[in-house]
């Protein structure tokens, strides 16, 4: 109650002065905080959270956060404009309260920085005393803070909510999401923002963690089914057994009656031990031997682990880590079967990459998002003479400048304050012998592209640190949505790059230009969605495929996946029918929506547009008129930054259709 303002501030002083107190206004919430801080000797007289930690351990710390940076960033990008003029700000800080991120009113800036408030800058109870973040991670539990009831007498000019955001896995506190602002921006409601706000990044956790089983599971299932008579369990990134054949509990048995042990071991209570980026764990059970593991890894990254215990006519073999990126893929035609369609323009593109893949020569994909650049780039590794060796892909347009450079070229131990013991691999010298595929390789930062430029141009790359090159051998694949030519001439992609990289290019046709593609491919994409989820086999009604064949699908055939995905987790019937395709599918493409752009010319290809821009035209008008002209949903719709969406307007000359569409939709 900011009523009480002088009341609590009273009960402050009688606290600092030694005095016994008992004004009902103080919480007992703050008052088991104080006596906290009075323990741990923090100073009351504080002004401000101690100085931020220098930008090199700043990045390691968010190296060491990534998948909590990665869940929040959409959450936080729309606190930007939700609270752009409200005078406060949403920070997101670490489990131990130092700050990552903040994004809010640009107002509060200097106000922010005169107390520490940046990344970087530790909140914990310890560091600054009473406070919103801190307090949270000590009582586990959403906290309101207000003016007088901090700690510390330079933080009393200001008011905070927060909550701990929670490791789905095992309920540790990962972080804490804070909403603060001088005390005249107090809001009951802020609360309720922060405890909702923590939850959808939570929720969106639990997902990342879930797709990391999935992958897993998916790339050990030919293990787990296979006849032999050895018993596979696999583990989890965390070292937990989460599968196991028929075959293991009696292998392990087996092996406790050997070494005359009493049988109680359950399958399900193995643990695992492994430092983070270690592939193997240091120490092991006693009647585990190292070579029965083999690490589950992908690009790098550390799915899991699976144990083989022999059974009981079979002998323990040392065999090489299980891949799942390079594991041998069939050469020649049989490396494009994956690939579903009949259509000329993607026959044409397929016929291509075969030719393409016979040689070492750098190839550019294009096309839009989700035409599948991805498959094409894995088609042509594994038609290719590299397809023993790793393919490893990375999205340039998914890191901030630093992180991208860390991924790209690795760093040596010691390279800066933070950096992990041993250093790390980058991606460049992951794929030595094999394929990298770099995709949106056009939102590369200007200033990195001479550095990786000399990599193709030498084979050599140097960690960062390090002054020792270390010589890689590898094939690049990169991909654009964008027209790189016109980026070459606005001057935000290097011409020597640019050739380098598009020695040959292969243009990938969009879903809307081979519709008759798409009963083949929604009828692959069913079987295979059922059988992943468990599902029985189901049918498209003749009709569903009419509605699907009428849709302009500009997120192409990941929108389409997405779509057969969630009619299969939500029809009941073996046939799907037009009924279960969702609305914004089955509108027509002539409805009475779309009839004012279209009459006004707004949909028709521009002339001075290239093919690819006209599709992301038409893909923006769409959203717009989906999301009623909101340009944050439709930055958010599009994977792309609200700045990135204006410049588009402009660039395709469709600012004046955005109060069309919400005219109309009023």
């Amino acid at each position: 109650m900011p009523e009480n303002d002088e009341k609590v501030m009273t009960s402050w002083e009688q606290f600092l002065g030694g005095d016994e107190f008992g004004s009902d206004a103080l919480r007992r919430l703050v008052d088991d905080s104080w006596r906290r801080c009075l323990s741990n000797s923090v100073d009351p007289q504080r002004d401000q959270a101690p100085p931020p930690m220098r930008e090199d351990s700043l990045h390691s710390l968010r190296d060491d956060c990534r998948e909590l940076l990665e869940a929040s960033q959409p959450v936080m990008a729309s606190a930007r404009e939700f609270l752009a003029e409200t005078g406060t700000v949403m920070v997101l800080t670490d489990g131990a309260g130092v700050i990552l991120n903040l994004e809010g009113d640009t107002r509060l800036r200097d106000a922010a920085a005169n107390i520490h408030l940046l990344s970087g800058a530790s909140w914990s109870e310890q560091a600054c005393g009473t406070n919103a973040i801190g307090t949270a991670i000590e009582v586990g539990q959403p906290v309101q803070i207000h003016s007088a009831e901090h700690y510390c007498s330079g933080i009393k000019r200001w008011s905070c909510s927060a909550n701990v955001i929670r490791d789905p896995y095992d309920g540790t506190i990962l972080g804490v999401v804070d909403v603060s602002g001088l005390s005249d921006t107090f809001n009951r409601h802020s609360l309720a923002l922060v405890v909702a706000t923590a939850g959808r990044i939570e929720n969106r956790l639990a997902q990342q963690e879930m797709d990391f089983r999935l992958r897993l599971l998916d790339h050990c299932m030919d293990r787990l089914s296979g006849s032999s008579s050895d018993g596979v369990v696999v583990f989890d990134r965390r070292g937990r057994a989460v599968k196991a054949n028929g075959a293991a509990a009696d292998a392990l048995l087996d092996l406790q009656r050997q070494r005359g042990e009493a049988p109680g071991t359950d399958l399900s209570q193995l643990r695992l031990n492994w430092r983070k980026q270690a592939t193997l764990p240091d120490e092991l059970p006693p009647w585990m031997r190292r070579e029965w593991l083999e690490p589950v890894v992908t690009d790098g990254e550390r799915l899991g682990i699976v144990l083989r215990l022999p059974g009981r006519r079979a002998t323990p073999s040392r065999t090489a880590g299980l891949d799942a990126s390079a594991a041998k893929p069939e050469a020649g035609d049989s490396a494009f079967a994956r690939i579903v369609g009949e259509a000329p323009s993607l026959r044409n593109a397929i016929g291509r990459a075969r030719q393409l893949a016979k040689s070492r020569a750098p190839v550019l994909l294009l096309g839009e998002t989700g035409v599948g650049k991805d498959v094409f780039a894995q088609c042509l590794h594994a038609g290719s003479a590299g397809r023993d060796g790793a393919f490893v892909a990375l999205n340039c347009g998914g890191f901030s400048r630093e992180l991208l450079t860390s991924e790209l070229f690795g760093y040596a131990e010691g390279a800066f304050t933070g950096a992990r013991r041993g250093g790390m691999i980058g991606k460049i010298e992951a794929a030595d012998g094999g394929t990298l595929f770099l995709d949106e390789i056009g939102e590369m930062p200007k200033d990195l592209q001479p550095h990786f430029l000399r990599v193709l141009e030498s084979g050599e790359v140097y960690r960062i640190g390090e002054t020792r090159p270390r010589k890689v051998n590898l094939r690049l694949v990169a991909a654009t949505n964008r027209d790189l030519r016109r980026e070459v001439e606005a001057g935000r992609f290097r011409m020597d790059l640019f050739y380098r990289v598009a020695v040959t290019s292969i243009s990938i046709p969009a879903l809307r230009e081979r519709a008759t593609d798409i009963p083949l491919l929604a009828e692959h994409l069913m079987q295979d969605l059922a059988r992943r989820q468990g599902l029985a086999p189901r049918r498209l009604s003749p009709r569903a495929i009419e509605v699907l064949q009428a849709y302009a699908w500009p997120g192409n055939v990941r929108e389409l996946r997405n779509v057969i995905e969630g009619m299969l987790l939500i029809a009941e019937g073996e046939e799907l029918s037009e009924a279960d395709i969702p609305d914004e599918i089955r509108m027509p493409a002539e409805s009475d929506m779309v009839a004012p752009l279209a009459q006004a010319g707004e949909a028709e290809p521009l002339r001075g547009l290239t093919g690819m821009e006209n599709a992301e035209r038409l893909a923006m008008l769409r959203a717009m008129q989906a999301h009623k002209g909101n340009m944050t949903a439709v930055a958010r719709d599009l994977g792309i930054a609200k700045s990135t969406v204006y410049a588009k307007l402009r660039r395709f000359g469709l600012e004046g259709v955005v109060g069309e569409t919400r005219r109309f939709q009023i």
